[in-house]
C-alpha cells in the first residue's frame, strides 16, 4: 500500500479496568473478580464485573472513541446495560451474543451523535482511506492478534473487536482492549499481512458527527 502514516492521538482504554493485569486474567490466573479497580467499572458487584468484563471489547472500543472526540466517558458496565437496552448485546443466561453491529450504529448515532457506518465487508485499503478522514474502524479480530503469533494460526477469524486508531504503508495501528501491557495495548502495530490472518473482514467506521454540546 502506497500511504503515507496517519496516526490519530485516541486514549486507550482496557476491557479490564486493571490493564496492568490482563495477561493474569486472560490465562485464568486471576479471576476478573479480583481486579483490585473493577468499582471502577460501575458494576454492581465483583460477580457482574467479572461477567462482563471478558465480554466488552465492543464497549472498550467504544469509549475510546467517545474521548477522542471529547464526550463523556461513561464507565464500562453502566455503558454495557444502555447497549443492552439498545440491543446491540443479547444475553440469554450465561451466554451472550454481541456485538450486534446495526443496532450498535443505530445507538451511537442515536445517543451522541456519531457517524457510525457497519461495513460487511472491509478490504485495507478503506480502512487507510477512513482513517485519513478521521474516522476511527472497529475491527472485528481473532482475539490472539495480541501477539502476532505466527506458529499459532488463530481457529477462526473473528469475534474479538479492536479499535484501528493508524495506518501507513506497512500496516495498521490499532488499541487492543485485551492486549498484553507495554506490548499489544497503545498503538500496536499490526503488518498488513499479519492482519490478514485475524481480520473477517468486517467492522464499524465511527466518526465524530456533530459536536457535543
Amino acid at each position: 500500500m502506497n500511504a503515507s502514516p496517519i496516526t490519530h492521538p485516541v486514549p486507550y482504554y482496557s476491557q479490564w479496568e486493571s490493564a496492568g493485569l490482563v495477561p493474569q486474567f486472560i490465562t485464568g490466573a486471576m479471576s476478573a473478580a479480583d481486579d483490585p479497580l473493577w468499582q471502577k467499572s460501575g458494576a454492581d458487584s465483583r460477580d457482574e464485573y467479572a461477567f462482563w468484563a471478558p465480554r466488552i471489547c465492543g464497549m472498550a472500543c467504544l469509549r475510546m472513541a467517545l474521548d477522542h472526540w471529547g464526550h463523556p466517558v461513561p464507565p464500562s458496565v453502566p455503558l454495557l446495560r444502555e447497549a443492552l437496552e439498545a440491543g446491540a448485546y443479547v444475553r440469554d443466561g450465561d451466554q451472550v451474543q454481541g456485538m450486534i453491529y446495526a443496532p450498535f450504529a443505530a445507538w451511537a448515532a442515536r445517543r451522541w451523535g456519531l457517524h457510525a457506518d457497519v461495513r460487511p465487508r472491509l478490504v485495507p485499503e478503506e480502512i487507510h482511506e477512513e482513517i485519513g478522514r478521521g474516522h476511527l474502524v472497529m475491527l472485528s479480530v481473532h482475539k490472539t492478534i495480541r501477539t502476532l503469533d505466527e506458529a499459532q494460526a488463530p481457529p477462526v477469524r473473528g469475534g474479538h473487536l479492536v479499535l484501528a486508531v493508524g495506518t501507513g504503508p506497512d500496516g495498521v495501528e490499532v488499541h487492543n482492549p485485551s492486549g498484553l501491557p507495554d506490548h499489544s495495548q497503545r498503538f500496536a502495530r499490526v503488518p498488513w499481512a499479519d492482519l490478514d490472518r485475524f481480520f473477517a473482514g468486517r467492522g464499524v467506521v465511527l466518526g465524530p458527527g456533530r459536536a457535543p454540546a
